[in-house]
């Protein structure tokens, strides 16, 4: 079931590039090919982001852990895609993207089939950590495939439909992952999430063709301490970054203050992530039409609030309708983000926008812990909401340093 609705989103996906892109030749219509197969690819490695989060209260009934621990399992294997953001970013610079990424796949899957058959806490927490390190090389790989593979308006367009697969992946599992466990357990639902890995590796072997490689990737001096790379990066801890920590535990949320069957609280909650595959394309366009500052600034202020509203939310209506309005502020300025930082070091595209993206992470490894362990002292979200929608306000402000162009 999660490999065929799997299929279906990509197919649809398909059918919108080929409206947008609109082929003429032979070359567009590789071209169209080579973005689906890097979408399935963005879907299949960050369904890994929050596979577990469904499967919190089963697995802490099976391996007697608390809700600080269960939050520890996003970090772990965000620490290693973090890790790996730079080093994955140069494999792709060096060795090309069409290279990389297959093997990325087939890590990711070997890691969920050994989470499928661990004993312990321990065991869960060591086989998401190792695979993070996949992700990590497939965020990087997918990202510079994209940015070599396309140009001009149609780069935006496309790198937004690169990121929205890679939210639509998280937030997918979300919802599906509470339907497999019924269905199959928790050990089959990783089991699952292996196979659709290894579904993207086929597609990806048979549609993604190898991109020309237009420059040598030189060393990292300067890129490390670019002004700039360092303003997107902040961006993106208050989007990316953000709407994944609150992914993480959107579902316990609304179990806890609503009482929420958890097949609906999945449905509901899958909608933060689920809106990327239409915002991130969404501010592809946009950023054709508007200037980035803008752009970026008015997507901050959604998402600052969105959260101010789950602070104080009291309703079923009101949080929802913050969960709407956080999954496109987030959303937004995922194209505007890497596309900057590939123009802005292009002979090191893989290892700028591994950057940006390494600075985003750090939002999810402090917080996704942080945000169980307030729940854990005080019994609710509102003080962990309240903080984040300072920061998206903090993050505004701090992109009057960037440049327009």
């Amino acid at each position: 079931m999660f490999v065929a609705s799997t299929s279906v989103d990509i197919l649809k996906l398909n059918l919108l590039v080929s409206s947008t892109f609109a082929p003429s030749d032979q070359r567009q219509r590789v071209d169209i090919g080579a973005l689906a197969a890097v979408c399935l690819a963005g879907f299949a490695f960050s369904a890994n982001y929050t596979n577990h989060a469904p499967m919190s209260g089963t697995l802490r009934e099976a391996f007697h852990f608390d809700q600080a621990s269960a939050g520890l399992l996003t970090t772990g294997i965000f620490l290693t895609h973090f890790l790996m953001q730079i080093p994955g970013g140069r494999l792709a610079d060096r060795f090309g993207p069409a290279r990389v990424m297959p093997v990325a796949l087939v890590w990711i899957a070997l890691g969920n089939l050994a989470v499928a058959g661990a004993g312990s806490y321990w065991h869960l927490l060591f086989w998401k950590v190792f695979t993070g390190l996949g992700t990590g090389v497939c965020f990087t790989a997918g990202a510079r495939y994209t940015v070599s593979s396309f140009e001009g308006p149609g780069l935006h367009l496309a790198q937004g439909f690169y990121g929205g697969s890679a939210l639509l992946g998280s937030g997918f599992v979300i919802f599906a992952v509470p339907q497999l466990l019924e269905a199959l357990g928790w050990r089959g639902a990783f089991i699952c999430c292996a196979s659709v890995a290894l579904l993207a590796l086929v597609v990806w072997k048979l549609f993604a063709t190898p991109p020309a490689r237009t420059h040598t990737p030189p060393g990292l001096g300067g890129l490390l301490t670019d002004r700039q790379l360092w303003v997107l990066g902040m961006v993106q801890m208050s989007s990316f970054g953000l709407v994944i920590v609150v992914g993480s535990w959107i579902t316990t949320l609304l179990r806890t203050n609503f009482d929420m069957p958890l097949k609906l609280a999945g449905l509901v909650g899958s909608v933060v992530l689920l809106l990327g595959i239409l915002s991130r394309p969404t501010g592809g366009w946009l950023l054709n039409h508007l200037p980035v500052k803008s752009l970026l600034r008015g997507a901050l202020l959604l998402s600052a609030l969105a959260c101010l509203s789950l602070a104080l939310a009291n309703s079923v209506a009101v949080i929802s309708i913050a969960i709407v309005t956080l999954g496109i502020g987030c959303g937004l300025p995922y194209a505007a983000l890497f596309n900057r930082a590939a123009a802005l070091f292009p002979g090191r595209a893989g290892a700028a926008m591994g950057l940006v993206n390494m600075i985003g992470i750090t939002m999810i490894l402090a917080g996704a812990p942080a945000m169980g362990l307030v729940a854990d002292l005080t019994g609710q979200f509102r003080v962990s909401f309240l903080a984040l929608a300072a920061f998206a306000l903090l993050t505004a402000v701090a992109t009057t340093a960037l440049r327009e162009s």
